[in-house]
């Protein structure tokens, strides 16, 4: 059976096999999962390589076309699951009462929105492996123009840049270069402040990426005094996580007083 490569989704198949091994062969383990969800399997060159391990296989698709050639492919495989849905709507909770872990070749117009709903369940993943384009994998790591994503990522995962992949190795080729990166689930428990608030101040923030948080955060009904204190001279890419912390808190008592 001919699967159709996923344009409509920005998705590229792997095609060289040594890439989708050394994916496979990043997860760690970290957090004691023993079920692996990769999500946009499509003709399974990742998934080959997850069904060496000893872990329990989730694959979850979205493409109409790739989940009877999956079926095919893989009805002899009876750790592996293949589910026709799409990862954003699912709820993880059904899919594994433990932790598991979450791997695959994300699509790249996608990619930002699969680690949002990857932080809504961050209790239960303890690792990610995944590729995505090279720009966004870096700017996740943190070392240059991070953004909303970055810090709220940051807040509960350890991130690091593995290895660049380029466009040759897909198909279709990808105009641009891809990128795979790992995150393993810190010790944090709770951020120490009030964490809803911390979303908005972090996303009101990044508003106006040039702006300092002065002009950004006036939204947020300030007080000319506040607005006056430490941070504010700063612009939102210069705070660390824990600074956007300690921000929360400061505007939280600001508002209470």
């Amino acid at each position: 059976m001919k699967v159709t490569p996923k344009k409509h989704l920005g998705q590229h198949f792997l095609t060289d096999s040594a890439i989708s091994e050394r994916i496979a062969k990043s997860l760690t383990g970290h957090g004691g999962y023993t079920h692996l969800l990769e999500i946009g399997p499509g003709t399974g060159a990742l998934t080959d390589f997850l069904l060496q391990s000893d872990k329990k296989i989730t694959a979850i698709d979205i493409d109409n076309e790739s989940i009877p050639f999956l079926k095919a492919k893989y009805k002899e495989e009876k750790k592996l699951t293949i589910l026709h849905g799409d990862f954003l709507q699912t709820n993880l909770d059904e899919i594994e009462n433990g932790t598991l872990a979450v791997t695959g070749n994300f699509p790249y117009n996608i990619s930002s929105q699969i680690f949002f709903h990857i932080l809504d369940f961050r209790d239960k993943v303890p690792e990610v492996v995944c590729m995505l384009q090279k720009e966004v994998a870096e700017r996740l790591e943190g070392k240059k123009d991070n953004g909303i994503l970055t810090i709220l990522l940051h807040a509960w995962y350890k991130i690091e840049y593995l290895f660049t992949v380029p466009q040759y190795v897909f198909d279709p080729p990808p105009k641009v270069m891809s990128g795979v990166v790992r995150l393993t689930r810190n010790d944090r428990q709770t951020l120490g402040c009030n964490e809803k608030l911390f979303k908005t101040i972090v996303k009101t923030a990044y508003h106006n990426r040039r702006k300092t948080l002065r002009n950004n955060l006036k939204s947020l009904n300030l007080s000319t005094d506040f607005l006056s204190g430490r941070f504010f001279d700063q612009r939102a890419e210069e705070l660390t996580v824990q600074e956007f912390i300690d921000l929360t808190n400061d505007i939280e008592k600001e508002r209470s007083s």
